[in-house]
């Protein structure tokens, strides 16, 4: 990936009295109007304030949910809008009107130094299908336009690609902001020539949406530790009962290829947790993974499979994390992802590097009380196992090169 230019290498006197559109992403949890987790919000500030401090008017574009090219009010940024006026210690101007031409007259009516937010850009459906004229009419509110939504950057759409390019066209720059800037050192250039030996660990529940992942991996990492829900479909492939346990039946074949060609990097369970039901108040047991029975429902890895994966993760000096061990968000079924969490964490506290892959597995290392000990946890699943797999990222893409 050629690299992009960043929002910090924009002089700071061309910023002032500037209109600067921001894509941020605030796609966050939001229960009766309340935001029960503003991680991504906070991670949005470093670039917000350089701007601000710069005295540029900033214009915010975000998506929230999938309303579907419609109005959904559960579905309005309103809330975001008040928490980071709460965090900035500033007022926010919403303009919750979404018709772009009427956006670009509130925009140009609004005082030269003042934050402002478009209401939830996929309330236009052509938000989703990359429409170019809703890009160009987005790009007439501003001269300048910063891409600091990671977790979108895996997808073409008008709010990012799509502005990104409609910007250029109007003879302007589109740059990365600080967090999409930070994401793209650790996921990309960090794994280019990492410390070795490198080991990656996969979980969650299909194969198939993680192909190209695996393969980059086996041709590329030292071991790969393989649980979830993913690991019942190799268990299938080397023969062994699964009980009732999720297995993609026609990803089975394929895995066995994966095996075939990983033999020297893959590392398989080799006990499991299991249960009859998946929920809180169900009896558990330890079986290795030849004992499975028809009734047995895999959990949760076991705990031969757990000192096991623990060992090659204090062997490693970089790690890479995507996907739970187990059903985690039960306290019984978590154990496996908790202590995955707990070393990797203690790797990083002896120097090894330890990226997470966003998703589950940042909400994973939340749980476990250690994310601030990790080197890294990425604000995009999807777009963080694209990097891994060698894809291409059409928001960083669309991007000015350096």
């Amino acid at each position: 990936m050629r690299l992009k230019k960043t929002v910090s290498e924009i002089e700071p006197s061309w910023l002032t009295g500037r209109s600067v559109l921001v894509r941020a992403d605030y796609n966050v949890p939001v229960k009766d109007r309340y935001i029960t987790d503003d991680r991504r919000i906070q991670l949005s500030l470093p670039t917000l304030e350089l701007l601000l401090g710069a005295g540029a008017k900033v214009i915010l574009l975000s998506h929230l949910g999938r309303p579907g090219g419609r109005v959904v009010p559960e579905l309005s940024l309103a809330p975001v809008v008040d928490r980071l006026g709460s965090l900035l210690g500033m007022p926010v101007e919403f303009i919750t009107d979404t018709d772009p031409s009427k956006q670009v007259s509130a925009a140009q009516e609004a005082s030269s130094e003042q934050l402002l937010m478009l209401e939830n850009t996929r309330f236009n459906e052509g938000d989703l299908t990359n429409d170019s004229e809703l890009a160009m009419a987005w790009a007439r509110l501003g001269e300048l336009f910063v891409n600091d939504a990671f977790g979108t950057t895996h997808r073409a759409h008008a709010s990012t690609s799509g502005l990104a390019q409609a910007m250029v066209a109007r003879g302007h720059e589109a740059v990365s902001g600080l967090l999409v800037a930070r994401e793209l050192r650790f996921l990309d250039e960090a794994l280019r020539t990492p410390d070795r030996p490198l080991t990656a660990v996969l979980g969650g529940a299909k194969i198939s949406g993680k192909i190209d992942v695996i393969d980059a991996f086996l041709s590329q990492v030292d071991r790969l530790l393989v649980g979830g829900a993913m690991a019942n479909t190799f268990m299938r492939a080397l023969g062994f009962e699964t009980g009732s346990s999720l297995v993609e039946e026609n990803s089975v074949e394929l895995a066995a290829e994966l095996i075939k060609k990983g033999a020297d990097q893959l590392v398989l369970p080799v006990d499991f947790v299991v249960a009859k039901e998946i929920k809180a108040q169900a009896d558990t047991r330890v079986l290795d993974r030849s004992k499975i029975s028809m009734g047995d429902r895999i959990v949760d890895i076991g705990p031969k499979t757990r000192a096991h994966f623990t060992e090659v993760i204090e062997w490693s000096k970089s790690i890479v994390w995507n996907g739970p061990m187990g059903v985690f968000e039960i306290e019984s079924f978590s154990k496996g992802t908790i202590e995955i969490a707990h070393a990797v964490a203690d790797a990083c506290d002896r120097g090894s590097l330890g990226i997470i892959g966003g998703g589950d597995s940042g909400a994973a290392v939340e749980k476990a009380g250690v994310a601030s000990r990790v080197t890294h946890v990425s604000t995009g699943g999807g777009a963080s196992l694209k990097l891994f797999s060698g894809a291409t990222l059409p928001g960083i893409e669309s991007l000015t090169n350096r």
